[in-house]
């Protein structure tokens, strides 16, 4: 993965789809269009929650905002945990169960070639726990482990997280179609 030179300040992509698929499709395509002739990674992730019926799911970032389908208005980590936790709080813990899910998409040229899933199933906890990571770690509780996301390693989150599993499926594709694919 290199950066850009000269590419600091791309406008932002429209997000505006109604999946996670189609919103790392979007990215991908737009940000192509800017590097003729290389591959271009991008994701989209998001916490699907059953009991509220997947929210926030392509939500996620701005869950708690007035009006969260709107892409200007993001809100912060702190205020998502806590519309979460509000929305959940009668819910019984048999019921709080939900999942990471990650989507990402390989595009050339404002053309998708691919895309790769990964997600991790787990159980929305009361509270929040851990320190670590970002955005609904603290209160997503992985069974295998018995952590949060929030209590991790990096390594234990690379090899469990929904983007670690979305990633692994991108090598194993790009290993498959390397010389295929012009990369």
């Amino acid at each position: 993965v290199l950066p850009v030179p000269g590419f600091s300040s791309l406008p932002a992509a429209v997000e505006d789809g109604f999946t996670f698929e189609q919103n790392a499709r979007k990215k991908a395509e737009f940000y192509s269009r800017f590097v003729p002739g290389e591959l271009v990674l991008a994701d989209d992730s998001g916490i699907e929650i059953d009991a509220l019926g997947g929210a926030p799911g392509v939500h996620s970032a701005r869950y708690a905002a007035q009006e969260p389908h709107k892409a200007e208005y993001n809100t912060d980590d702190d205020e998502n945990n806590a519309q979460v936790l509000r929305e959940l709080r009668d819910v019984p813990q048999e019921r709080r169960t939900g999942r990471f899910v990650c989507v990402i998409a390989a595009a050339r040229e404002g053309q998708t070639l691919a895309t790769f899933f990964g997600k991790a199933e787990g159980i929305i906890l009361n509270s929040l726990q851990g320190s670590g990571g970002f955005g609904y770690d603290p209160m997503f509780y992985f069974p295998p482990i018995q952590k949060t996301f929030a209590e991790l390693t990096a390594e234990e989150k690379a090899r469990y997280s929904h983007r670690g599993a979305a990633f692994r499926a991108f090598l194993e594709w790009y290993d498959r179609t390397t010389g295929t694919i012009g990369a």
